[in-house]
């Protein structure tokens, strides 16, 4: 019987398979290494999950279509040990998705035009394409920015302007222009955060009497089950 060789892709593909076991419940044995990520119970939500407990171990930037381009652990385990051996890449003035200290961000700020374009920057790495191809009036949707994406890039301006925004900023704020003005506001304290979305309530009997489609909207919401939604109906 011949030893697997000890290699650094090795040991990250050990500690990968840990992290995915526990978060998919699965015995560590049981993860196959050579299976794509979508037959390992590796979905879109549990995805971004497992990409940032590896980041965060690692202490790297993994994108969120990292395991489109390495689908397999032992393809993405490689890969990540392959940029942990890499030399260091020299750095740079100023990146978009580095952190900026407050008199920074406020100096940045204090030009929409530059707070747009550094916005932009963000968002072209998170899209893989070029700043200019970018239209600030386009809607992020028409952009291709689906709900891993938003996140990525929500948490990209939390991390570098300093600041606590929800994913549903988008809703309010959908397009790079308004964008940009919202952060520039909240960065130079002319604007309050946006405040958290309520969290649902409890249709009941009581009161001027049942609205049908709450009750359907707080079965779809999972905010009551279809036996709960019953009951209330043979109340009215």
């Amino acid at each position: 019987m011949t030893t697997a060789p000890h290699t650094p892709a090795a040991d990250v593909l050990a500690e990968l398979t840990a992290v995915l076991a526990g978060m998919t419940g699965v015995e560590v044995h049981a993860v196959d290494a050579e299976r794509p990520f979508t037959f390992l119970g590796i979905d879109s939500l549990l995805g971004a999950q497992f990409l940032s407990a590896l980041g965060a171990r690692y202490g790297i930037q993994l994108p969120s279509d990292a395991l489109y381009e390495h689908r397999t652990p032992a393809a993405l385990a490689r890969h990540i040990a392959g940029r942990l051996h890499a030399p260091s890449a020299p750095m740079t003035s100023w990146s978009p998705l580095r952190p900026v200290r407050r008199p920074a961000a406020l100096a940045v700020a204090a030009d929409p035009a530059g707070l747009t374009e550094a916005l932009r920057g963000q968002l072209a790495q998170i899209l893989r394409c070029a700043p200019e191809d970018i239209d600030p009036a386009t809607p992020f949707t028409m952009l291709g920015l689906d709900s891993i994406l938003a996140a990525e890039f929500i948490a990209g301006i939390n991390q570098t302007w300093d600041l606590t925004e929800q994913t549903a900023l988008l809703y309010e704020h959908p397009d790079l222009a308004t964008m940009a003005a919202y952060v520039t506001a909240r960065v130079t304290g002319n604007a309050p955060a946006a405040p958290a979305p309520a969290p649902p309530t409890r249709p009941t009997a009581q009161g001027p009497g049942l609205d049908l489609e709450a009750l359907l909207d707080a079965v779809r919401d999972d905010v009551l089950t279809i036996d709960e939604a019953a009951a209330l109906l043979a109340t009215r």
